[in-house]
């Protein structure tokens, strides 16, 4: 069945790791008839969940997609890993879907993942609905959980839905609040208990007053005390809902497929359809209006790299239609594409389809120079659309094959993992000659490397990176080197005073101030080489030496014995000497963070930090957060990114960026050089 933009709703099914969004996805297409039975995370059969990482760790890695038909509707599903680690999936869903579905357990609260989503709905007046799942589940607390989002949220949650549970515990049915009635799950309209008809006169007065908020003649109306019409609120909800952020809230269970076709019911009744919705607008602020008529214009949100199925790009079309056997050109390269072939995703599985209407999500085969956020568009009519920013990777560690060898391996199949997943980064250190991955956390990393040997069939292995530390001196000394050696015909004979001194305004500096001929013209050159050598490696832990000025003063020469490599020999003699006697320092590299927690995490953090060396620079709010500006060791921060998470259940996030170098107190340098000796010994 072909369906025109008006009849398609796209959603995001969003919330915390663990809560039930995978198996309403599951619930949601069996309903559809798309499946014939309800697959199970834990057997490991659900569609969405195929990747073999994520059946074996019973956790969404990737975002997915599928489509369920209903009421002559399509619903496109996203489904979003809930794990912080796969923010990048978030964000690319944010730039694919219209609503969210937000899904979170009967906890009696708030999850942070939830408060996370919700926070960025209302922020951005995203539309959609808060579906309180695990209703059957044990101690569930369907009225606490509604009680803390309305305390949190107030006049932002219009309770659409109420469930009927009965002694069991067993939800049976639901009051419809707009339609002041209530049903079974067969669809039998049944008598609104009467334990719950308070709840439901609450529910109902406060969607009157949410939807008289609509427009200034609904709202003179309200507050005259004439009542609103049903048909008035649901065209004011609808109305808040699309435009105002209004999430509706409903209650059901994903795993028992309990007041899933309810929530596909409101789905297409209140979720805007893509026309519906605030328009995209291309990087000239210039707004993309959704017709299917018009030149073509589609986004790619995410790419699938398998060394089996292919190269898959899931795309979003914005504005005209994507047919097969076309071709189009990728704005960012000026590349033309043919398009070959089109899919309509089922989790893993493709459904091939000849064309995608604007508004319409689906995936194209074996693009050839797509990345994602890429625009595809009419080679008449060449539109860009801004790129997607996606969370900045702040947890890195050395990666390397656990063969020697592949190195090559392992960079080829980090480069095709990299195309997925866009949070993360590598890098080369080039002066400690370790490899660096950097994403959003453990988990994330420990993934990649299954990835590696399930996919690209070669072994790597994760290890904490080196400190890039430096040295340097504290006063100013004169140091004598002299080499001189004798071993029959021409010897070797070089010597000369080299005066070393603090230098703030660079890393190195040479001079020289030899007088009457002391060290020969020809061999000051070679003098200065050798101090550039030996600066590659302090006399501490093996480190560059910075801030380091040296002044050859004097010396001698051998008219016959003298070379240069012996005026680089005594250079490298003075510098160990001159090293030793001007107090050298071990230096590191501090960090300037910034950390934005809760208020109520702030003594927390602030603690933590102390222990980390840290220093506190100054304390900001912003909507309700506290924003800590503060500096810590690089040496103390490497797993900041978890220690946050567990410190703050996942509400803080922090940036990070180089600052400068500042020397390490005595009693952490002098472990940090014992290590850093033993490790020279064993590797040599």
């Amino acid at each position: 069945m072909n369906y025109t933009s008006e009849r398609i709703r796209n959603v995001a099914l969003i919330g915390h790791s663990g809560e039930g969004k995978t198996s309403l996805a599951e619930a949601m297409l069996f309903n559809a008839g798309k499946i014939d039975r309800l697959g199970k995370i834990d057997d490991g059969t659900t569609v969405m969940d195929y990747d073999q990482e994520e059946i074996q760790r019973r956790l969404s890695i990737n975002l997915s997609l599928a489509s369920a038909p209903w009421q002559d509707n399509k619903i496109n599903i996203i489904d979003v890993p809930g794990f912080f680690d796969f923010e990048g999936e978030l964000k690319s869903a944010y730039c694919a879907m219209d609503a969210v579905v937000v899904v979170t357990g009967a906890n009696g609260h708030v999850t942070v993942g939830a408060e996370k989503v919700i926070d960025k709905a209302m922020k951005y007046k995203t539309p959609g609905i808060i579906f309180v799942s695990q209703i059957n589940k044990e101690n569930a607390d369907y009225q606490g959980t509604v009680d803390a989002l309305v305390e949190k949220y107030p006049q932002k949650i219009a309770v659409v839905e109420i469930p009927i549970i009965d002694s069991n515990g067993k939800m049976t049915g639901a009051i419809q609040v707009l339609k002041k009635n209530a049903v079974d799950f067969d669809g039998n309209e049944i008598p609104i208990p009467e334990h719950l008809k308070p709840a439901f006169e609450k529910a109902y007065t406060q969607l009157a007053e949410i939807a008289a908020e609509s427009t200034d003649e609904m709202m003179e109306k309200y507050f005259s005390g004439e009542p609103l019409t049903r048909d008035e609120i649901i065209e004011g909800i609808k109305e808040r809902a699309t435009h105002d952020g209004i999430l509706l809230l409903m209650a059901g269970s994903s795993t028992a497929n309990r007041g899933v076709i309810n929530l596909m019911n409101k789905i297409v009744d209140m979720v805007p359809n893509p026309k519906e919705c605030i328009q995209r607008k291309d990087v000239d602020g210039n707004e993309i209006v959704c017709d299917s008529e018009a030149p073509l214009v589609a986004q790619v949100f995410k790419n699938i790299a398998d060394p089996f199925v292919g190269n898959l790009s899931y795309v979003r079309v914005i504005r005209g239609t994507l047919k097969q056997g076309t071709t189009v050109v990728n704005s960012r390269t000026g590349k033309t594409e043919k398009i070959s072939n089109i899919y309509i995703m089922k989790g893993k599985n493709q459904e091939p389809v000849t064309e995608l209407v604007a508004g319409d999500i689906g995936a194209l085969a074996k693009l050839q120079d797509t990345e994602t956020s890429d625009t595809l568009c009419d080679e008449a009519n060449v539109v860009t659309l801004p790129r997607f920013t996606f969370p900045k990777a702040n947890y890195f560690m050395a990666i390397r094959p656990v063969k020697r060898g592949e190195e090559e391996k392992v960079a080829q199949g980090l480069q095709k993992i990299m195309e997925e997943d866009k949070t993360l980064v590598l890098t080369k250190n080039t002066e400690t000659k370790e490899t660096l991955i950097g994403g959003l956390g453990d988990t994330q990393l420990n993934i990649v490397l299954q990835k590696l040997k399930n996919k690209y069939k070669v072994e790597a292995e994760l290890f904490d990176p080196k400190i890039a530390y430096r040295e340097t001196i504290k006063k100013t000394v004169e140091a004598r080197g002299k080499h001189k050696k004798q071993s029959g015909g021409h010897g070797q004979y070089g010597d000369c005073v080299i005066r070393f001194e603090p230098y703030p305004d660079g890393d190195f500096a040479f001079d020289e101030e030899v007088v009457g001929g002391a060290v020969p013209k020809q061999y000051i050159p070679a003098v200065e080489k050798g101090l550039r050598e030996c600066i590659e490696k302090g006399i501490l832990t093996g480190s560059p030496v910075v801030n380091l000025k040296a002044v050859l003063t004097d010396g001698s020469y051998h008219d016959v014995d003298s070379s240069e490599m012996a005026f680089k020999i005594a250079a490298s003699l003075a510098f160990k000497e001159g090293m030793q006697n001007a107090g050298a320092v071990l230096l590191e590299p501090v960090m300037s963070v910034k950390i934005v927690v809760p208020e109520d995490y702030v003594g927390d953090i602030l603690g933590d930090l102390n222990k980390r060396r840290g220093r506190v620079l100054g304390l900001e709010t912003d909507d309700s957060k506290q924003i800590i500006n503060a500096e810590a060791p690089h040496s103390e921060m490497f797993k900041y990114a978890t220690d946050l998470r567990s410190m703050t259940q996942g509400r803080g996030e922090f940036t990070m960026e180089f600052a400068r170098y500042e020397e390490v107190p005595p009693m952490s340098a002098d472990k940090i050089i014992a290590e850093a000796r033993k490790n020279m010994e064993e590797e040599k």
